[in-house]
């Protein structure tokens, strides 16, 4: 059979491919980002900017995702698509830098939600060309793609709108754009699509999820960059690593080998589906479960350490509190559908957990703000042990199968 050819220089990657420099050079922009969606979170501190932080992480995911496609099908160092990813990063370096205005224009220079909307669609411009050029002569790909487009251009034209508005509308024009962006994404037939490697499929959802761990942790380090270190300081980034790490553990210890996997065993036809709902749906409420994780870590930070302007028995109320737990139920929910959609079963103790954070938000209310993390940490400490033991067995063969598969 002949090879097909494309329009343009590449190399196609292979069944066992991984993920190169480039792809992590790539991941680098959105560190900071998200750093960026943090710190704009926490500057207002209210439901509505909660909501449109969320929003902007569902810009960002977006972004990321169509590249973890795109480069499953071609490797990212080699030919003509390196410099479209440096273009990419380029496009994704401006939205990162104008987050702080990505709602509120400050005075002076361009304006920001306006920046933001054109490197935006620039940058999905980018990907979706890419994509076009890159499926030559595969007739269904090229199909998908078109069919792609017209929701890709809604989003953006809405996020241009939304732009010339602000307040409550403006709010609502960038929630239709990505409902626009991710509905049209999910009603189009996902056997369209192409998934060459699900190893490195799987590992790029997996580095960015460390990615934004370690955002948690910097959230930590910012939280007390101008106070004296202290002993409460001491304990509550403990407590916060302690949570973090084992957010850390809840993926890697399992979820990534049975995830990999179950992508591994699907046929060739139906795996772009399975592939989509698992990853590129089900990943974005862990990662934006972690980032709210961060906000909620960096308010303890502040309350535990600055002493001029909170006290020690202060509690976390309101946004804080909800960030705190929210983050880490949102992220364990996120990853009971993850195991339901790829191994079939139920996460219950994953499930408990999280209606165990939940009624812990609504009873600690007046505990200390360190005491809330310290339950929460304890909380999760419980769920780590109880699937280690109970697990163990399943555990360790399903990562001895995966080491004598690779």
């Amino acid at each position: 059979m002949a090879k097909r050819r494309t329009p343009i220089r590449v190399q196609a990657t292979s069944e066992n491919q991984t993920v190169t420099t480039l792809e992590l050079f790539f991941d680098l922009v959105f560190v900071f980002a998200l750093t960026q969606v943090t710190a704009l979170m926490a500057d207002e501190l209210s439901w509505h900017g909660v909501i449109r932080g969320v929003l902007l992480i569902g810009l960002l995911w977006w972004s990321w995702v169509g590249f973890s496609w795109l480069c499953n099908l071609v490797k990212a160092d080699e030919g003509s698509i390196r410099a479209v990813m440096l273009a990419a990063m380029a496009a994704m370096f401006l939205i990162a830098l104008a987050i702080p205005e990505a709602f509120h224009d400050l005075p002076g220079g361009l304006q920001g939600p306006v920046v933001i909307a054109v490197a935006y669609f620039a940058f999905r411009a980018l990907h979706v060309v890419m994509f076009w050029l890159i499926a030559g002569g595969d007739k269904v790909l090229r199909r998908t793609v078109a069919r792609f487009a017209p929701a890709m251009l809604a989003g953006t034209a809405l996020l241009l709108v939304a732009s010339q508005f602000d307040g409550t509308t403006q709010t609502l024009l960038w929630a239709a754009a990505l409902a626009a962006d991710y509905g049209g994404t999910y009603l189009i037939d996902a056997r369209g699509w192409r998934l060459r490697s699900p190893a490195h499929f799987a590992e790029r959802h997996a580095l960015i999820l460390i990615i934004a761990l370690g955002e948690s942790i910097v959230a930590i380090g910012v939280g007390v960059t101008d106070l004296p270190i202290s002993w409460p300081i001491i304990i509550a980034s403990l407590l916060g690593l302690a949570v973090a790490s084992a957010l850390w553990w809840i993926y890697f210890d399992a979820a990534v080998h049975y995830g990999e996997q179950a992508l591994a065993a699907e046929p060739l036809e139906t795996r772009p589906k399975l592939a989509r709902d698992a990853y590129t749906f089900l990943h974005f409420p862990m990662v934006a479960g972690v980032i709210l994780l961060a906000l909620g870590l960096k308010k303890v930070l502040e309350y535990v350490g600055d002493t001029e302007h909170h006290h020690l028995d202060d509690p976390l109320k309101g946004i804080g509190l909800f960030a705190l737990f929210g983050g880490v139920v949102l992220y364990l929910l996120g990853h009971v559908g993850f195991k339901w959609r790829t191994t079939h079963t139920l996460g219950v103790s994953r499930l408990i957990t999280a209606a165990l954070a939940i009624v812990a938000a609504l009873t600690l209310s007046d505990v200390p703000a360190l005491g809330q993390l310290a339950v929460l940490a304890g909380l999760l400490a419980a769920l780590v042990a109880y699937e280690s033991v109970h697990y163990a067995r399943q555990r360790d063969e399903l990562r001895h199968r995966h080491e004598s598969a690779e």
